[in-house]
């Protein structure tokens, strides 16, 4: 019958994990990696399987907890601003009034159409001109700029 060794079943655990890491991208399962390393090198020793277990669970807690963040930041995922972003914080004309409640809305701005609703749940009458604060989905959260000029004044 065949039987593998300790370090066998550490290797077999790195290689599962640095599989794993490369499928994701996350920087989540290449600190049990490290982690499997560190069961390796207790097997090589002949410690004791319980201590290759604590071994493996505290580098990989050590590494995923402190490095993680370091790691995260060197790499750092640019954010690419999209058309959409560009819309944001820009005023816009309600082309068809907005209603929450009944789920309709519309402005123009940019020379496009989108789907828009009104941020505080108000009903925004057809040719309002409105700010865009936010995005959500395909629609287009506004509020008024009628109504925020005279809460101002």
């Amino acid at each position: 019958m065949f039987t593998l060794s300790g370090n066998a079943w550490w290797i077999i655990a790195i290689v599962l994990a640095l599989g794993l890491e490369a499928f994701t991208l996350n920087l989540c399962a290449i600190w049990f990696a490290v982690g499997g390393v560190g069961g390796l090198i207790a097997a090589t020793f002949d410690a004791a399987p319980t201590t290759q277990w604590i071994v493996f669970l505290v580098i990989s807690a050590v590494f995923l907890v402190l490095a993680r963040p370091m790691a995260k930041k060197m790499i750092g995922t640019k954010q690419t601003a999209t058309n959409a972003d560009r819309i944001l914080g820009e005023q816009a004309i309600v082309t068809q009034t907005i209603s929450n409640a009944s789920a309709q809305g519309e402005i123009k701005i940019m020379g496009q159409y989108w789907t828009a609703r009104s941020a505080d749940g108000s009903e925004i009458p057809e040719g309002t001109l409105v700010r865009v604060r936010e995005i959500v989905g395909v629609k287009a959260i506004v509020e008024s700029l009628q109504s925020a000029e005279g809460k101002e004044g």
